[in-house]
């Protein structure tokens, strides 16, 4: 969610935050920066002003969740760590940003963002290592794989040996294909029917499929149109072997997951 810097930004945000909550939610995912295709970048300092006061007022009221942040900046890993986060969720999988957008159609592996992997290391944070084809701004502009579940499956090994050897325990590392981050329609179902094997990493899988454009593309809904499709998205993913499910709908979302569990 984007998180206005100012009172009555902050009051709203932490309603949200305790609704969601309220609906199920096992986990609070706070950012401050859009990452949506074309997405404009938000300075280091706007970025901090929108997510720490949130952090700091649910930390406050001893909320029964675990908050994660959504950044890719070390700067603001740090900072709510300290102020109570306890997952980082990294869209640039600790890479760094520089290397994602001077190299062409390639997952750039290897190159951490500069201090994203000592920040998460110096702490006991877990962290979500996600895979994306370029950056918000250029993911969506033709994405190409030769083999997109075995590219995605290495990138993500990759990244999380990274992890393993700047003593990061496994047990604090869950991994995320990054759907709609520079991929076709073709590559999120792929990926979607090969979730099993990413399960072979031998690490939680989160799935962000909730209102995608790949859901519109395959309902021709609009983005506000997508609550069903999400759902169906949602159950099939825990199905096929997803742990967390990042969702816009909980109540939606949580209700169909009770009723699956309770049937199997």
């Amino acid at each position: 969610m984007i998180l206005a810097a100012n009172r009555r930004g902050l009051d709203f945000a932490v309603a949200h935050a305790l609704d969601l909550i309220e609906q199920g939610a096992a986990v609070l995912d706070i950012g401050g920066e859009s990452t949506r295709p074309n997405a404009t970048p938000v300075p280091l300092a706007e970025e901090l002003q929108r997510v720490i006061p949130v952090i700091e007022a649910l930390v406050a009221r001893d909320i029964p969740v675990p908050i994660s942040i959504d950044t890719y900046k070390p700067e603001v890993m740090r900072a709510a760590i300290a102020a109570g986060a306890s997952i980082v969720n990294d869209i640039r999988g600790l890479q760094e940003k520089g290397a994602l957008e001077a190299v062409a159609n390639s997952h750039a592996r290897g190159l951490q963002e500069k201090g994203a992997l000592e920040a998460v290391a110096n702490s006991h944070a877990g962290v979500c290592i996600m895979h994306m084809q370029g950056t918000p701004q250029t993911m969506q502009l033709e994405p190409h794989y030769d083999d997109v579940v075995a590219e995605v499956k290495q990138f993500l090994r990759e990244q999380r040996d990274a992890c393993l050897t700047a003593g990061i325990a496994q047990d604090r590392i869950m991994l995320d294909p990054g759907f709609g981050f520079g991929k076709t329609r073709a590559h999120n179902i792929a990926l979607a029917k090969a979730l099993p094997q990413l399960l072979d990493l031998h690490c939680p899988l989160l799935v962000g499929l909730s209102r995608k454009s790949v859901l519109g593309q395959m309902t021709g809904n609009d983005v506000d149109a997508r609550l069903h499709a999400s759902v169906a998205a949602a159950v099939i993913s825990a199905m096929q072997g997803a742990h967390l499910l990042r969702v816009h709908d909980v109540k939606a979302t949580v209700e169909a997951l009770k009723v699956v569990a309770a049937l199997q």
